[in-house]
């Protein structure tokens, strides 16, 4: 059937199109009105899985690198405007877009060659750049996945069922050997449909199937040996602040399917942030790719509790979706988590005694918000952050600190001692962040 009423010429217009570096080319064609459209599209990044999606519906599915799929668009009578559906491709400017060229309406007229007026072949130049954007891209405010956001059922005040189980926030105790070691660990990438606030399900994208991934925990001089092993259905990759290496290898991103190994020593101390570097970072840490590496500075001295919280924010898609594109790059959280689901710790509360020293690892995984780690009614008489000791106890001032204040990928830890017994509730003081989730409570008893 003629699409917006057009007379079909008999005619196909057949165009090469690859998708390579969060771009289409060529990004633009002219098609005379009335012709059958087929597009031959080629994946030939080295990296990442890419698609093209036309606004009439035509879909090429996921193309892994080097693999081509041909779209039958059929007849053209009207502009259509195309994009990659990965999740922030279409933000980063992977749009398209097709002129009709003669329909109703069209003021570019053709020459004898059947070319656009200019003769580049590129016709209303304009129609597929930023405007390809205002047709659903960063500015049109709508979930990656389509539909309702999660975030209309969003209760801060919920209680969560009889059967739920904060994220484990203790620490393991550090490994008292004085020489160094190797720790080897397989991370695993999947993708699972996961609750990160009462009643709010996503479908996240995990290392070892949490978010954040595993917590590891080593000294200066230690080995780390990681495989990192892809089985979700696009691409992704890894990168660890504990390590200093170029990042052209290690940190390459790897297609469904493969893995590779990633080496790195210990060299510093500090409290380290780990996540996907895979473009665009921001969806890809917003969606749960992140975790912390704990490198303890020598001779840390024993506690009696240690916790640890990596702090990040949460822009919802629809109920079961993937991050909202857009609102990750507004910088419009939903909600603002510590360790992944929002107030878990005002369910599950943290534990101390009086008189117990207790320490607080604290990482801000971002990817964009900062964070005022505050524990309301206590002073931290210990204070370490990005590798060093700002305060220490017993300091001839006398002085204690309020907030741990940390920029996205910081790090650090808190120690404090509570003096009586009650409930102490510990923020992100950035306080409209505490009131949509970055709070949680420590129960202190006798």
């Amino acid at each position: 059937a003629a699409s917006a009423g057009v007379t079909p010429t008999g005619e196909t217009t057949t165009v090469q199109v690859e998708a390579k570096n969060m771009r289409f080319t060529p990004d633009n064609i002219d098609v005379p009105a009335g012709n059958r459209l087929v597009i031959e599209l080629k994946n030939t990044d080295d990296q990442d899985v890419h698609d093209l999606v036309l606004d009439n519906g035509t879909d090429s599915g996921r193309l892994s690198p080097g693999e081509s799929a041909t779209l039958d668009v059929g007849i053209v009578g009207e502009d259509l405007d195309g994009w990659c559906s990965i999740a922030g491709h279409r933000q980063m400017g992977m749009v398209f877009a097709v002129n009709a060229i003669g329909a109703a309406g069209d003021q570019t007229a053709m020459d004898s060659d059947g070319s656009g007026q200019d003769g580049s072949g590129h016709g209303d130049s304009g129609h597929g750049g930023m405007d390809g954007m205002d047709h659903g891209g960063a500015s049109d405010g709508g979930a990656s996945d389509g539909g309702d956001s999660a975030a209309d059922d969003l209760d801060f005040m919920a209680e969560p069922g009889r059967d739920f189980s904060a994220r484990d926030a203790a620490l393991p105790k550090p490994d008292e050997s004085a020489k160094p070691k190797t720790i080897k660990k397989t991370f695993t990438v999947s993708e699972v449909e996961r609750e990160v606030a009462v009643g709010v399900k996503q479908k996240l994208w995990l290392f070892n199937g949490t978010m954040p991934g595993p917590t590891l925990r080593g000294k200066v001089g230690d080995k780390f040996v990681i495989t990192l092993v892809n089985d979700g259905s696009m691409g992704h990759s890894i990168d660890f602040h504990a390590g200093e290496l170029a990042p052209d290898q290690p940190m390459r991103t790897i297609a469904p399917g493969e893995s590779l190994t990633y080496e790195f020593t210990a060299t510093h101390s500090g409290a380290w942030m780990y996540h996907c570097a895979t473009m665009p970072m921001t969806d890809h840490i917003a969606n749960g790719m992140f975790g912390a590496v704990i490198i303890d500075p020598p001779n840390l001295p024993e506690v009696d509790r240690e916790y640890f919280m990596v702090q990040s924010e949460l822009y919802l898609g629809p109920q079961g979706g993937i991050v909202d594109s857009a609102k990750a790059a507004r910088e419009e959280p939903d909600a603002v988590v510590f360790n992944g689901f929002a107030n878990q710790y005002d369910h599950d509360q943290l534990r101390a005694k009086v008189g117990e020293r207790v320490r607080i690892w604290v990482v801000d995984a971002g990817p964009s918000r900062p964070s005022a780690f505050h524990i309301i009614g206590g002073q931290f008489d210990t204070v370490f952050k990005e590798g060093a000791y700002l305060l220490k106890p017993d300091n001839e001032e006398k002085g204690a600190s309020q907030t741990l204040d940390l920029a996205a990928s910081q790090g650090g830890f808190v120690e404090l001692e509570f003096a009586e017994a009650g409930h102490y509730p510990f923020v992100s003081h950035v306080m409209v962040d505490a009131e949509r989730g970055a709070h949680g409570i420590v129960n202190v008893t006798d």
